[in-house]
């Protein structure tokens, strides 16, 4: 049945899921257009908010606190593939925070609502020539998901991440009071906030940085025959001074000794004899497809690409998990009669799971972001190579500041740059058992001061986690804030048995 399964699952999703997508998004935009009407944002913003502080009043009034909130969200539109159901036993909390509130060129701001996403930011900023310090890839993650887990760009080994790009943010506490808060006011419960999970509150606003935008990026393909020639490559590229640095510094690999290191920078035109590439439309092969030919032709080159087609360069193919749903979706006849319709929603995927398509994923495929030192990224290719053996691999170098607060995650005065290394697939190793070879990457990642993307499962224990992150300010803001029995602690939501 399994293998049933997987051989025809793509002609499923061609057939319904395709075009459910198509009405789904269309519906979803009507709607968004018509709630903003109606909403009259941002003149509505606090008039929402208040809402959701009644809601949070009305929460103690009905239950006495003893039952844990959450947002009423859905978890299959989350874009997590894992599920938690403890969705199904919390005070459920409608948060309708879905608009970009005011851009301030002058402050170098944008201040949007938690559900605003990165397609929906890139097309209202990249037009009056900003953007964000850091855009994680894919059109449909929030902001509200980035700042409260983790968000990455390859522009991460300049800016930081996601969290790193934040000016201030407003919350709703378990008292149902509003606290806005930056490195000037509030400044512990500001520097707790991201990987936090929603322990502390209900995000209701964040303050974003951004930069002056340009209408390309000029991207350089350099391709590698051997590891260690791209790791030091990539090593230098990455360290280099802030004026110096490339502004996108990214990787794949493609076996155990290819890859290709993409370097880009801002670029306001094509230079002559040279033509744009715009990567993301639809007849275009999947884009590391496209990088995997210039390691095929073994030859570095450069290409001028349109910047918002640059920022969503892996939607289309969901980095190459489509490849797995659809395993005739790169091909040219799929791509122009029915690539116009790509890619499907992912929530529509996940409402499509059988339990038996729970299993095969559960079993056999991994969704795993380890976060590792840059000096350790040898060492950490070959542990990843032996015990899971899944190519391609994505590598993107970010930096982890230090802080004035010490949150959740403190990297060692010595090792402030990391690279994640990115898994999504079905490992190729025999007898690969999910839990297990998870757990040992978990401890092998934990002895190095790395850290692991909860988004996807975790199969480390409560002890384990906190070792892995540093819940001391957490722990004490939950208590001054009443947030103990509001709202659960974030192994109680990102954990494997918080999701069974």
């Amino acid at each position: 049945m399994l293998d049933f399964l997987i051989k025809y699952r793509g002609i499923f999703v061609v057939v319904f899921i395709l075009p459910a997508s198509l009405i789904f998004k269309a519906w979803m935009s009507a709607r968004n257009r018509l709630v903003f009407w109606l909403n009259s944002a941002p003149d509505k913003h606090p008039e929402k908010v208040a809402k959701v502080q009644e809601q949070v009043k009305a929460w103690m009034t009905e239950t006495g606190g003893k039952v844990p909130m959450c947002t009423a969200r859905p978890g299959w539109q989350a874009m997590s593939l894992k599920q938690g159901n403890y969705k199904k036993t919390h005070y459920q909390i409608n948060t309708n925070l879905q608009d970009i509130l005011e851009i301030d060129k002058d402050k170098r701001t944008v201040r949007v609502e938690p559900m605003v996403n990165m397609g929906q930011i890139t097309a209202a900023l990249n037009p009056l020539g900003w953007t964000l310090a850091v855009v994680p890839e894919l059109d449909a993650l929030t902001v509200g998901g980035l700042v409260n887990g983790f968000g990455i760009e390859s522009s991460s080994h300049k800016y930081g991440l996601f969290q790193h790009i934040c000016k201030s943010f407003e919350i709703v506490t378990a008292d149902g009071e509003l606290v806005k808060c930056s490195p000037d006011e509030n400044a512990e419960i500001f520097y707790a906030i991201p990987w936090s999970y929603g322990s502390l509150g209900f995000l209701v606003c964040a303050e974003l940085a951004i930069i002056p935008a340009n209408k390309y990026v000029h991207l350089t393909y350099l391709p590698f025959k051997s590891r260690d020639e791209f790791i030091q490559r990539f090593t230098d590229e990455t360290n280099k001074p802030f004026r110096r640095a490339y502004d996108f510094v990214e990787g794949l690999l493609f076996s155990e000794q290819e890859g290709v290191l993409m370097l880009g920078h801002f670029s306001d035109s094509v230079s002559a004899w040279k033509h744009e590439n715009a990567i993301n439309h639809f007849w275009k092969p999947w884009f590391y497809e496209h990088v995997r030919s210039f390691l095929v032709k073994n030859v570095p080159d450069e290409e001028w690409i349109p910047l918002r087609h640059y920022y969503h360069r892996h939607t289309r193919s969901f980095f190459w998990e489509m490849e797995q749903i659809i395993p005739f979706g790169n091909q040219p006849w799929f791509r122009y009669l029915l690539g116009w319709m790509s890619p499907p929603d992912i929530s529509l995927l996940k409402l499509s799971e059988t339990e038996a398509i729970h299993e095969l994923y559960d079993t056999y495929h991994m969704d795993q972001d380890f976060l590792v030192p840059i000096s350790s990224l040898g060492q950490s290719l070959e542990t990843f190579h032996k015990d899971v053996d899944y190519y391609p691999l994505w590598l993107c170098p970010m930096k982890v500041f230090e802080t004035p607060v010490r949150g959740m995650v403190n990297p060692t005065k010595d090792e402030q740059m990391f690279v994640d290394i990115g898994i999504y697939g079905e490992p190729r190793v025999e007898n690969y058992q999910a839990k297990t070879t998870t757990r040992k990457l978990e401890k092998f990642v934990r002895d190095l001061g790395g850290f692991q993307a909860l988004y996807a499962d975790t199969y480390q224990t409560r002890e384990e986690l906190r070792q892995m992150f540093d819940h001391t300010l957490l722990d004490k803001l939950r208590q001054e804030t009443n947030a103990v029995m509001a709202f659960p602690e974030p192994f109680d939501k990102v954990s494997r048995a918080a999701r069974t």
